[in-house]
């Protein structure tokens, strides 16, 4: 294919399909990641949850995609993207199973938890569509796989009310999450046969060594060991707000994470240390040099552009439904909107950031999140309805672009570990994620949405350090010769 080109319908041409292969998986893995959104009504009543309880779920449900993309980064660079594809879609619909079968809160809450691991599937496909793209179109293509699998949750939003309504009686819920469970094993199994890991006749280059990225200078060890920070006090505050709100753990339960939380903390460092010591040592030959602070900086803004998303699509159907006094089903397609516009929206900033520039593009779309969740702020019951659903997906079109242009970006830092720098991007988006749903614990949705557009106007001004990606970067083939990569 052309490298200014990108056509999706070219079904004969290998890398579109690769395209499709991973988009749909992704799409899969958002589906039963957020099921549980449009068939909160269902469950709230099934379970006679109390409002802090419906909480808990929301928050839970992001938790352990915090630990789960950096851990799937570091797989798919070293495994590929198609075995843990695979082993992650049958995983995850394995555990849909028990949460759609669950007979008490606690084991509603505890595969709830567990399913957040499947929201790493995002990261594998990031790996996968850099080896099939080139710089030049790399943007689009993510933005594809990136706006088009995020389409599940909206997906899921339109469907499963419906699908709950279709089965029937009081466990129709139920089967419709099963349903979606069984879909992502067979895909796992389908997957697993038609994809392949890069182009034939291409190289899969890996990271030198496992356990952590590699960074080019001291400054930058100590730089990415704080970036890592936040991950862990994120996980505590969950913590803390599941022993002294809805009371599932105790606090000797709680004591024992945060101590667990410790260690890991410090294993992670050490493994990082390994990776990293000979930069005591010696320097880094300048050609395989890179800035950490881009990869920090675009921490942050997947913090606030898919962190925002996240708590945003968790919360907007309840919303609706109070907010207006509308139906589940009702509610749930009004509030699909928001995650409708991934289908334009993400492409659309991926190529926007390949045409003109991925900082200057960066800094546009965070901007104009800004001002869209402050227009959200206003929202209350004696607004027009359509409205408010054209408000919504307004600024969804600014949040989901961002998402485009952070990985548009992603892919053009260090190809070896364009899983490890997915992963932590994307785990940062998590972390957003549970601070958004934290913070919508202790206050109303309109301050919620300010605090969001708060965050967003402080990142702004730290992506105006971003640098543009120009120039190649270099890696090493199995026989020791270099490769250059060009990235602008």
């Amino acid at each position: 294919m052309s490298s200014e080109n990108l056509n999706v319908l070219d079904l004969k041409n290998p890398s579109i399909r690769a395209l499709h292969l991973s988009w749909v998986a992704f799409f899969i893995t958002f589906v039963v990641w957020f099921s549980h959104a449009p068939m909160m009504a269902f469950i709230r009543e099934a379970f006679d949850l109390t409002p802090a309880e419906v909480k808990a779920l929301l928050i839970l449900n992001v938790a352990m995609t915090i630990p789960a993309r950096i851990l799937i980064g570091i797989l798919v660079d070293k495994f590929g993207p198609r075995i843990v594809y695979s082993i992650l879609l049958v995983s995850g619909g394995l555990v849909s199973f028990g949460f759609a079968f669950a007979e008490t809160y606690e084991q509603l809450a505890l595969f709830r938890f567990l399913l957040g691991f499947i929201g790493a599937g995002f990261v594998i496909g990031i790996r996968m569509v850099s080896e099939w793209f080139p710089a030049k179109t790399v943007g689009l293509a993510e933005g594809v796989y990136g706006g088009w699998g995020n389409f599940g949750s909206a997906a899921g939003a339109m469907t499963l009310p419906t699908l709950a309504l279709l089965f029937g009686g009081e466990d129709g819920w139920r089967y419709a999450l099963a349903s979606v469970g069984s879909a992502a094993i067979i895909y796992g199994f389908f997957y697993y046969w038609r994809a392949r890991n890069t182009p034939k006749g291409s190289t899969y280059f890996k990271p030198k060594k496992s356990g952590g990225l590699e960074v080019s200078s001291v400054k930058d060890f100590y730089f990415y060991l704080l970036m890592n920070i936040p991950m862990y006090i994120a996980l505590a505050v969950l913590t803390w707000k599941l022993s002294s709100g809805v009371k599932l753990l105790t606090l000797d339960q709680a004591n024992l994470i945060y101590i667990g939380l410790f260690a890991l903390m410090v294993f992670q460092f050490s493994q990082i240390y390994k990776v990293n010591k000979h930069i005591f040592k010696e320097p880094t030959p300048e050609m395989f040099r890179y800035k950490f602070k881009q990869v920090a900086i675009l921490d942050v803004a997947y913090f606030v552009t898919f962190g925002s998303e996240l708590a945003v699509v968790s919360m907007l159907p309840l919303f609706f439904m109070d907010t207006f006094e509308l139906g589940a089903v009702e509610a749930g397609l009004l509030a699909s909107g928001f995650a409708f516009m991934n289908l334009a929206a993400r492409p659309g900033g991926g190529w926007l950031s390949d045409r003109f520039g991925r900082r200057k593009t960066m800094l546009i779309l965070i901007a104009g999140l800004s001002v869209g969740y402050l227009v959200l702020s206003q929202i209350t019951s004696e607004w027009w309805l359509p409205a408010a659903v054209i408000s919504t997906m307004a600024c969804s079109f600014f949040v989901q672009a961002g998402e485009g242009a952070v990985f548009a970006m992603v892919p053009l830092i260090q190809r070896r570990m364009t899983g490890q720098i997915a992963g932590m991007a994307g785990a940062y988006g998590n972390v957003g994620g549970v601070t958004f749903l934290t913070v919508l614990s202790f206050v109303d949705a309109s301050t919620f949405f300010m605090v969001i557009a708060g965050s967003a106007m402080v990142i702004f001004f730290l992506v105006m350090f971003l640098e543009e990606p120009s120039g190649h970067m270099h890696e090493v083939l199995p026989d020791g010769t270099v490769e250059m990569i060009e990235v602008s």
